[in-house]
């Protein structure tokens, strides 16, 4: 699967004709508009949504439980770091959702005499690059301090748009 694919598939979502819903959202987290269950910025990059009474959005939790299927034995669980990877609650902090998407396709490689990062190449991996945007808005809102450790206890519900494009990101499409 090629990353142009996916990452158009995921920008698509946003215009592809869905519903905006709830400008102007109520809760915790910077999410200026809803479409199909997912929440984005004013600049349309996914973000998070918590409600007032801790609900996550769908995203936020599912990027929870990718992120420990994926990430966490090197970076750290929550996003925290660990001695091998540095926290990526708070890497998201310092790039912007394209530089994040380009560095978990395409890894890195800064190899020399004081330093020696590796984080290997992910473009091809569907459990990572049909999620990459649930993973960011979960990292996102562990790094805005909007979202404590451990697995969110409330979660808004997976639509139906949210279910057709994983499959189609899954099967190659």
């Amino acid at each position: 699967m090629r990353l142009a694919l996916v990452f158009g598939a995921m920008a698509g979502l946003a215009s592809a004709g869905g519903a905006t819903e709830n400008r102007g959202l109520p809760g915790n987290g910077p999410a200026a508009y809803k479409e199909d269950g997912r929440y984005f910025t004013e600049d349309g990059v996914p973000t998070y949504f918590i409600a007032e009474d801790g609900t996550v959005d769908w995203m936020t939790f599912s990027g929870f439980r990718r992120y420990h299927s994926e990430c966490h034995v090197c970076h750290g669980p929550d996003g925290m770091g660990s001695t091998y990877a540095p926290p990526l609650k708070d890497a998201v902090e310092r790039m912007d959702y394209y530089d994040f998407v380009y560095t978990v396709s395409n890894g890195i490689q800064n190899v020399d005499a004081s330093h020696q990062k590796v984080m290997p190449t992910f473009g091809q991996n569907k459990n990572v690059m049909c999620y990459v945007d649930d993973i960011y808005v979960y990292l996102k809102a562990r790094g805005d301090g909007a979202l404590e450790r451990g697995r969110p206890a409330k979660r808004e519900d997976k639509t139906d748009a949210i279910s057709a494009f994983e499959a189609e990101c899954m099967a190659g499409g």
